[in-house]
């Protein structure tokens, strides 16, 4: 995914990609991206992409993107498995959606 981004906390326009991870779900697309500074440092952006459709009809995504340096992956990560342990006892068992989710496992499928 090539755009031209601002300068990060870094001071490095953009970055060089490393790897990339595009993840469709429904809407949206969310794009997990290794980036490298000219310091051969990595960091990853995180980019929610949507599809709108314009008022003449065309489409047009927008974007919203998050830089995750190094050093705040570890608090990222605690964080996001906090608020996902609270969702998840929050929510009522939806049977139509744990079968889908098992459907998605290809591991249970017997070729």
């Amino acid at each position: 995914m090539a755009e031209n981004f601002e300068k990060n906390d870094y001071g490095e326009q953009g970055g060089d990609d490393v790897f990339s991870k595009p993840v469709r779900a429904g809407k949206r697309t969310y794009f997990f991206d290794v980036k490298a500074t000219k310091g051969n440092d990595l960091y990853i952006t995180l980019t929610e992409s949507k599809r709108r459709v314009d008022r003449d009809g065309r489409f047009s995504y927008e974007k919203h993107k998050i830089f995750l340096y190094r050093e705040d992956f570890e608090k990222f990560i605690e964080g996001l498995n906090e608020v996902i342990a609270f969702v998840r006892q929050r929510l009522p068992e939806d049977p139509v959606r744990e079968v889908r989710e098992e459907q998605r496992d290809f591991t249970k499928v017997d070729f």
